[in-house]
């Protein structure tokens, strides 16, 4: 989506090309944020003045809750080389891109920003929770500390073309998707996990 906007730019948008200006849209493999050897390199061969943040290793409902751990561990090196890199480089902005899963398991709707630090999340989420929380904390404490422009955005659940629609390691968007795809190629009824509680 980030993509689209940038290459198709309306006329008048805030996203347009000033004179003399140069897009770069790199999109970087979480596997190589966690090495700060390719991270420098991605930068320097970039030389971005801004940064969105989307670096993240996430599998999904299953996997997230199998693999807490790795799922902490890895993302924790992603956000403290992205945020790292982009201090010592003097990024003019960095926003990063955080989840609906940091707000805590029973809260009351609308969700807001004043609620994501009021207590534990959902237990199938803690390792992915958690490290989005963290890098939340990590933007607040580089702009007090070091003066950075760094900061971050809930998005919701979405879904692209080409997003991952493993049924084992799916988010609920896609798995619906990938669901409703195969109850009508088989003739069967579509099944929608749940017990039909708001």
């Amino acid at each position: 989506a980030i993509k689209h906007v940038i290459e198709n730019k309306p006329q008048g948008s805030c996203f347009r090309k000033c004179p003399g200006e140069q897009d770069s849209v790199t999109f970087y493999s979480p596997p190589h944020s966690r090495d700060p050897k390719q991270m420098l390199e991605l930068f320097e061969k970039y030389q971005p003045t801004h940064v969105i943040h989307l670096a993240v290793l996430v599998s999904g409902l299953f996997a997230n809750r199998e693999h807490k751990v790795s799922i902490l561990s890895d993302n924790m090196l992603i956000n403290d080389n992205v945020l790292n890199m982009a201090c010592s480089k003097k990024m003019q902005k960095v926003i990063s891109c955080l989840s609906t899963c940091i707000f805590l398991d029973k809260i009351n709707y609308p969700l807001t920003e004043e609620k994501v630090h009021l207590g534990p999340p959902h237990d199938s989420n803690f390792g992915y929770t958690y490290v989005k929380c963290m890098v939340n904390m990590q933007n607040h404490m580089y702009k007090e500390e070091f003066s950075c422009n760094f900061t971050s955005a809930i998005l919701t659940n979405i879904f692209r073309p080409h997003d991952n629609f493993d049924l084992k390691h799916v988010h609920v968007i896609p798995a619906l998707i990938h669901k409703c795809y195969l109850a009508k190629k088989n003739g069967t009824p579509f099944k929608v996990m749940g017990d039909r509680s708001p």
